[in-house]
């Protein structure tokens, strides 16, 4: 039913976004949004969710100088369940512009927060991205950097203890490496992009409070592949993707239970999956 009920909230949101767009009067500032159902939430090529459905949207407000704040939320459950929140609420702030020849540099900063969830699994982590187009192609290459926090500490060397809420190393701080590439390439008067993602992990191996990790073996890659289809005269955008990470069982077997499926000890949630969204923006 609660699925249902996220449909319908998607297709009103359609419906009333050409009518946002027309009103929303000129000024120095932009909003711009999107609410969406995707079939399983995906951080960094691990699941979020527990491999189920996930309800989410965001909300960006940007100033004409290049400054924005903005804000996105996503359901979680089983690993995601951070300090036992079923919530995700990412804050965000930066500053983006341009650098000539179709160029843009953004730089900010991301606070992860889990409502409902205990403060010592929240955590900040700056990022710089430069983007521009190569012919056809958009592309997007980036970095973040989050310094030393309790969240992301190895606390404790084994899922089994970490489950159980035994600590080897209670309070240790750790930090963690991202870097990230995309890539998408719009086919002409189809409403399909296709668009390609890879990404690299390095940071704590471990687990850190309530058995949680960003980067859970230490260092691994993930990437993802898939299409985009905007259906003409909505606000609406359907996809399909192929997600996986190089974090074998054998790798992720200390993380066991935390990391799988029902959290029983069986079935990677770093496995490759497909995934399946329904977007409305604004």
């Amino acid at each position: 039913m609660r699925y249902s009920i996220a449909l319908a909230a998607l297709g009103l949101v359609a419906a009333a976004t050409p009518a946002l767009a027309q009103d929303a009067p000129t000024g120095p500032f932009k909003v711009s949004g999107s609410v969406g159902l995707v079939s399983e939430y995906r951080f960094r090529g691990v699941s979020q969710s527990d491999r189920e459905l996930a309800v989410q949207g965001g909300l960006t407000i940007a100033h004409q100088s290049g400054f924005y704040v903005g804000t996105w939320g996503s359901n979680l459950a089983g690993w995601g369940t951070f300090g036992g929140s079923n919530m995700e609420l990412d804050l965000i702030a930066g500053f983006k512009t341009d650098i000539g020849g179709g160029g843009a540099i953004d730089v900010g900063a991301t606070w992860y927060m889990y409502p409902g969830g205990f403060n010592n699994t929240d955590f900040i982590e700056p990022y710089a991205k430069l983007s521009g187009t190569v012919g056809p192609a958009s592309l997007t290459a980036g970095v973040a950097y989050a310094p030393k926090q309790q969240a992301l500490g190895a606390y404790s060397s084994t899922g089994a203890f970490a489950a159980a809420g035994i600590y080897d190393d209670e309070g240790d701080k750790n930090d963690n490496l991202y870097l990230w590439g995309d890539a998408a390439v719009g086919v002409p008067d189809t409403g399909l992009t296709v668009k390609g993602h890879i990404g690299y992990s390095n940071g704590n191996k471990g687990l850190g409070p309530f058995a949680t990790s960003v980067a859970p073996t230490g260092e691994y890659w993930d990437w993802s592949a898939g299409v985009d289809y905007t259906i003409p005269g909505l606000p609406l955008t359907v996809g399909v993707s192929y997600v996986d990470t190089d974090i074998t069982n054998r790798e992720a077997a200390y993380l066991q239970p935390s990391f799988s499926r029902g959290q029983d000890g069986t079935g990677s949630i770093a496995k490759a999956a497909v995934l399946f969204s329904l977007t409305a923006s604004f």
